[in-house]
């Protein structure tokens, strides 16, 4: 920015002067902003505004609609995008009836410049204004500001521009962060984005199309605009954007008028359900989406698209969970992305941790990832300082996506780690304390352009100050030193597959009083209340439930509704009345009664030793069953066999079928000899509890069985060798076993080992406070 630009800005933010005490800090740009548009609008209309005025006395008497007008009289405009047909100026208001005709002056304008007026909420500050008797003094001091463009061209009025903006998000950092983007941040992001097109920074003439879908107050389109200028003046930048905030909006598009950009491709609303450029695709895109902010409100909406258009739309890779849409924002860049037939295009992008690595193999944010790096479209990831944003001090990643990757780049992906490129801030705003200069800027985007490794080397950057109260160690332990690295990775390098590893079920089981007791219950959400409702009310005035048959009493708990209900209500009040309805049913009682009945006709013919062999337990059951002449329903033996029988590591394997085919002991295929002798091959049941699962690798140089098995036989059997891989959990997309999954762990490629400090300095330490802790209370005593 320019001396005589940044006086400019200077002079007009002055206007806060004559705000102060009547309005609050944070509204200071709410009425300098739109008070500046005001005069620019009117300096540049002032050439052809008499001929507006001859024309609207014509159109008007056509009484044809307003959008009619306004292409009529944007013929007499010399080529602006918009007109006044108020025959008022800044200079001819008046002092009485002030707000009043500057209301009229504004309603003069063409509908895009009057809806940036409304938006601001400009006759709300109108009002404001001349009941403070501030107006007339507002409006004279603004028409004396020379603004017209023989004085400040477009692009210099657009750098003052931007600098209000800068001041008026400074001036209001408890929501700054939302809508505005540091400057330090916006610069490098936009380097990283444009240094590659050669073409768009050197040929004359040249027509390029930039977009930002969480456009806020526009500072990524401008710096975008601005960065190709300052290399290229002859370039021409077209500006897009959509926002959802009117204020961030008005301000946007305020911007984007004074640049003479085309103020109708700046849209109003949420660009994830509501995408007003869904026809669109561009050649540069930057964005800085809210972070960590949860998309439920249009849930359905987003879904909807992913399950009707799938790929055909833009949510096709997959969704992301309700709470973070930061991915739903990365996916819709994507298909704005010009076909690389048409010479491609490129995103940058500012996300928080979470999009690198959260989700599992199989979810939707791994999908997502997976989707971009198979399609080879990412390009770079930068590491941001700490405390860089207004309102979050977290840690943030610059991603830089193309579909024109450069023959060098292709297959693979560059890591930055910049997180020690900054220095501190003088004064705090809001969250942003460290900033990024020009040098630090540059070390990043000349490690990005010569696409190299950079071993960790040294910065010159000052020691963390560290607090000085309490007691300090005589020994501290040595600050790691702050370094830059840039690592270079193929793409399939952030891909595993997780195999499924299962290990058999062993059961024993045992036909015991203790364990039979458990059928008088009915199993689930019932149990745990039929428990305390038998233990409360099985006796009770001489009314003793007992198991005979011909019980008159047994499970009758009508009498006793009021208090069951209100001891559920207090104790199990996730209870629905339909199972309350359950519990208070004589008959549930008396169901579970047989069950128990049964089973303890079976305990007579099976006995109550414990048995370590479940394989033998249909058999038995079966035998049992008939020699005693019951009838067992399905859920009835299954409760009985979930009752007797437990999970014993020292118990034989549970088999789950017999296969006439080779033994396959990887995939689950083992061979025993049984106590005749002959062989056979089996399959155990599966033990849940004992699951487990394995990330392996991807190696698009050997086939996928071949990597698995290598990995499970090294890293698996050794430890368990009676485990083995699940063969039918497959990946939906190449059917290959395993699920595929990606992420990026951006921190463990760059961590650096830290050694501990030697054991005689930490005793040392330790006695010292030992010493100290004993003199203290010798004091006490004392």
């Amino acid at each position: 920015m320019t001396q005589n630009t940044n006086n400019l800005a200077a002079y007009i933010w002055n206007l806060a002067d004559l705000l102060r005490g009547d309005f609050r800090q944070s509204q200071y740009g709410r009425i300098i902003l739109p008070f500046t548009l005001l005069r620019r609008l009117e300096c540049v209309l002032e050439p052809t505004k008499p001929a507006v005025l001859v024309a609207y006395e014509k159109v008007i008497a056509m009484n044809v609609p307003e959008e009619v007008q306004e292409k009529l009289l944007l013929r007499s405009t010399g080529g602006l995008s918009f007109f006044n047909i108020s025959k008022m100026d800044l200079a001819k208001l008046g002092e009485a009836g002030i707000a009043a005709n500057l209301e009229s002056y504004i309603q003069g304008f063409s509908r895009d410049a009057r809806e940036i007026f409304e938006h601001f909420k400009f006759r709300e500050f109108i009002g404001e204004l001349n009941d403070a008797n501030l107006l007339y003094k507002i409006v004279q001091k603004v028409r004396q500001t020379d603004l017209s463009p023989t004085a400040v061209s477009n692009h210099e009025m657009g750098l003052v521009f931007e600098e209000l903006i800068r001041r008026f998000a400074e001036s209001s950092n408890d929501t700054a962060g939302e809508h505005f983007t540091p400057r330090d941040i916006v610069r490098l992001t936009t380097s990283l984005v444009f240094m590659e097109d050669d073409e768009a920074l050197t040929k004359p003439g040249i027509i390029r199309t930039i977009y930002d879908p969480t456009a806020g107050t526009g500072g990524f389109l401008s710096a975008g605009m601005e960065y190709v200028h300052e290399l290229n003046p002859q370039a021409v930048m077209r500006g897009y954007g959509q926002e959802l905030n009117p204020e961030s909006y008005a301000i946007c598009k305020a911007d984007m008028l004074i640049k003479g950009q085309e103020v109708s491709n700046i849209k109003l609303g949420n660009t994830l359900s509501n995408d007003q450029l869904y026809t669109d695709k561009f050649d540069y895109m930057l964005s800085n989406p809210p972070f960590g902010v949860d998309w439920k409100k249009i849930e359905q909406t987003i879904k909807d698209e992913h399950t009707q258009k799938g790929f055909a739309g833009r949510f096709g890779p997959g969704l992301p969970r309700v709470s973070d849409g930061s991915l739903l924002f990365l996916l819709h860049l994507i298909s704005k992305l010009r076909d690389g037939a048409n010479g491609g295009a490129r995103i940058g992008i500012i996300l928080n941790g979470s999009p690198l690595f959260t989700g599992g193999a199989g979810s939707g944010e791994s999908e997502i990832r997976r989707y971009i790096l198979e399609a080879d479209l990412l390009e770079a990831i930068v590491a941001l300082p700490t405390d860089m944003f207004y309102n979050t001090g977290i840690a943030t990643y610059v991603w830089i996506l193309s579909n024109k990757k450069a023959a060098q780049r292709k297959g693979k992906v560059q890591l930055i780690n910049g997180v020690n490129l900054c220095s501190k801030m003088r004064k705090s705003l809001g969250s942003k304390r460290n900033v990024m200069e020009e040098d630090d800027i540059a070390t990043i985007t000349r490690a990005f352009g010569a696409f190299a490794v950079v071993e960790a080397r040294e910065l010159d950057k000052p020691a963390e100050q560290k607090s000085n109260r309490g007691r300090q160690s005589e020994n501290p332990k040595t600050a790691a030193a702050k370094t830059f690295a840039s690592k270079i990775f193929p793409a399939h390098a952030f891909g595993y597959r997780r195999i499924t590893i299962e290990r058999p079920l062993r059961l024993s089981y045992q036909f015991s009083d203790e364990r039979l007791a458990e059928c008088r219950y009915a199993p689930g959400a019932l149990n745990a209340a039929m428990q305390w409702i038998y233990q409360e009310y099985q006796s009770w005035e001489g009314k003793t439930w007992t198991d005979a048959e011909d019980c008159p009493h047994y499970g009758d708990v009508a009498e006793h509704e009021e208090a069951i209900r209100r001891y559920l209500k207090t104790h199990f009040a996730e209870l629905k009345e339909a199972q309350i309805k359950d519990l208070l049913d004589r008959q549930t009682w008396l169901e579970q009664k047989q069950v128990l009945l049964k089973a303890k006709q079976l305990q007579t013919a099976i006995g109550t030793q414990q048995y370590d062999d479940m394989n033998g337990f249909d058999e038995t059951l079966k035998t049992a069953c008939k020699q005693q002449g019951i009838a067992l329903e399905a859920k009835e033996k299954k409760q009985i066999t979930d009752a007797v029988s437990w999970k014993n590591p020292a118990a034989e394997k549970v088999i789950r079928k017999i296969h006439a085919t080779k033994a396959n002991p990887i995939y689950g295929l083992f061979e025993v000899i049984g106590a005749d002798g002959k062989k056979s091959v089996v399959e155990y049941q599966a033990d849940g509890d004992l699951r487990d699962f394995e990330n392996v690798s991807l190696d698009p140089s050997q086939s996928v069985n071949a990597i698995n098995e290598a990995y499970f036989l090294k890293e698996v059997q050794p430890h368990v060798p009676d485990a083995w891989i699940d063969a039918s959990k497959k990946d939906d997309k190449d059917q290959e076993i395993g699920i595929v999954g990606y992420e990026i762990p951006f921190n463990r490629h760059f961590y650096q080992y830290q050694p501990p400090r030697d054991l005689a300095e930490i005793d040392a330490d330790l006695d010292a406070v030992s010493a100290e802790i004993m003199k203290l209370l010798q004091e006490v005593h004392s």
